[in-house]
């Protein structure tokens, strides 16, 4: 009996799945790549020279944080206000789970230990390469890193598939890594950089990047592609649906302003993920992204659901005090300048001092300093934030945001059960939570307890039965499906359904 064989029978995630009817599909299962073989890829799309920068590249630290912070004094982390950068990232004590993410043989052996019957796997590198300014960098090593995993996990495609990693600096190097990643290597999973740092280019004139490194490094904003970004990515999202892409985003918002302590990475930490894919959700929706492209699917991973349901429901706040119509409330062009006027005579002497003013001046006046009078006209879309969304009804956000956005929730977080109740979320809807055991990483002490740790919730009566199918069934089904019909053919997951079908259809 193998390893993986007698442990199941101990698995309380076993246990779990044995009363269960449908299949389990794990969105997000961290795996580390092995970096000799990695290496012979490297050198077929950059030669050493690539090989040398990777490794220069990993020494750094592969996170844009890097691991400066760990080569300086408490003195040069303070004048430099050196970010707090991760560190002690992997299972190291649970010896064999960090063998099992290495080693896809043995993974694909343990995957029933964890109670799952299918896992899109993120590579721990594929991050790294899209968040690089470096042109040749990034798409050399996106590409070999692409080609390594589609080869590696090939013969375990019944149960274990890796994510392509897209670079995003421009729409055309995506839809070229697209393309080849799925019509070439047969990837059907994607990552996206959930935003792209750019210089501000006002400043970086002024002060060049090689020159003032240093200045550089702050001296950036922030493009999140839907909403004022200097590139139109309609042809990239216009790509992804052409080719079955459900797009997910795995970047966070550690180094961003409010989570950038010198001494803290847990400050950094805990929600950075849900920052950055509210801020990725948002410019979508907003930018019209989602109005646009109503098939386009988006996959925030290890952000939670919580976030997502309360900028659902903002949303809908925000439209009827400030949609196009609403917001004509604060228009100072609708101050009733008569009514004003009187009572203004009748209570307002002890802060006039008897003093006449006109009309106007007490209009300016009731502003206090808020904004009132602005320097010139606003047009009908700087007017109505929700123009390029194409809001004319409250059930549109509803539209426009519901059915284009996933996510991803770790066993271990609680707040999945906002997604799924119906007298919070505005017009009874249930988000799509789907179940991301994050298994490889620090979060998962022990990746045969992620299932039975989520099913805790069905037990404290927290999640319903049917809402546990949905979590950890229905939406990861639903995400990869709607972009690509075809993406669990040949699978453990079509297997089982093709199984459980036979005996409803001899009934």
């Amino acid at each position: 009996m193998s390893v993986s064989a007698s442990r199941a029978k101990a698995s309380r995630s076993v246990a779990v799945k044995s009363k269960l009817d449908y299949p389990v599909i794990d969105t997000d299962l961290h795996t580390i790549e092995y970096t000799p073989l990695l290496e012979d890829y490297i050198a077929k799309y950059g030669g050493s020279s690539l090989v040398d920068d990777f490794r220069k590249a990993v020494a750094k630290g592969i996170s844009y944080l890097g691991r400066e912070w760990y080569t300086q004094s408490p003195e040069q982390q303070r004048n430099k206000r050196t970010i707090r950068s991760p560190w002690w990232g992997l299972p190291a004590k649970n010896t064999l789970d960090l063998a099992t993410v290495t080693l896809p043989k043995l993974l694909h052996e343990r995957l029933a230990e964890q109670g799952t019957d299918f896992a899109v796997l993120y590579p721990n590198i594929s991050l790294f390469p899209l968040h690089s300014n470096r042109e040749d960098l990034r798409r050399g090593l996106t590409r070999a890193i692409n080609h390594y995993h589609a080869d590696l996990y090939r013969p375990y495609a019944d149960r274990l598939t890796p994510v392509a990693a897209i670079p995003l600096h421009t729409p055309q190097e995506g839809i070229e890594e697209l393309e080849f990643a799925i019509r070439e290597l047969g990837l059907k999973a994607t990552i996206i950089p959930g935003a792209i740092r750019r210089p501000i280019k006002e400043v970086a004139a002024k002060y060049p990047p090689q020159h003032h490194p240093d200045v550089a490094r702050y001296a950036q904003w922030v493009d999140l592609y839907g909403l004022d970004s200097e590139y139109d990515y309609d042809p990239f999202w216009a790509k992804a649906v052409e080719l079955g892409a459900a797009l997910t985003t795995h970047s966070g918002s550690q180094g961003w302003t409010g989570r950038s302590s010198i001494s803290n990475y847990m400050f950094n930490h805990i929600n950075h993920f849900a920052d950055a894919s509210e801020a990725l959700a948002k410019a979508l929706f907003f930018g019209g992204v989602t109005r646009r492209f109503p098939k386009l699917r988006v996959g925030f991973l290890e952000a939670g659901a919580a976030w997502g349901s309360s900028v659902y429901t903002h949303l809908i706040d925000r439209w009827h005090k400030r949609g196009r119509d609403g917001v004509q409330n604060y228009n100072p062009d609708r101050v009733d300048g008569e009514l004003l006027e009187r009572l203004y005579a009748e209570y307002g002497a002890d802060i006039t001092g008897g003093r006449k003013h006109s009309r106007e001046e007490l209009v300016a006046g009731a502003f206090g300093v808020s904004i009132g009078r602005l320097g010139r006209e606003l047009t009908d879309s700087e007017i109505d934030d929700f123009a390029l969304a194409g809001i004319e009804k409250v059930e549109d956000i509803r539209d426009r945001f519901v059915p284009n956005f996933f996510f991803g929730t770790e066993s271990d977080d609680q707040t999945v059960v906002t997604a799924f109740n119906t007298e919070l979320n505005p017009l009874g809807v249930k988000l799509n939570a789907f179940w991301s055991s994050d298994s490889g990483h620090w979060d998962v002490p022990d990746l045969t307890e992620t299932l039975a740790e989520s099913w805790e919730l069905v037990e404290r009566g927290l999640l319903s039965e049917q809402d546990f199918k949905a979590f950890v069934f229905g939406n990861p089904y639903k995400f990869y499906s709607e972009a690509n019909p075809r993406f669990f053919e040949g699978t453990a997951v079509e297997a089982k359904l093709r199984n459980e079908a036979a005996p409803r259809a001899a009934e």
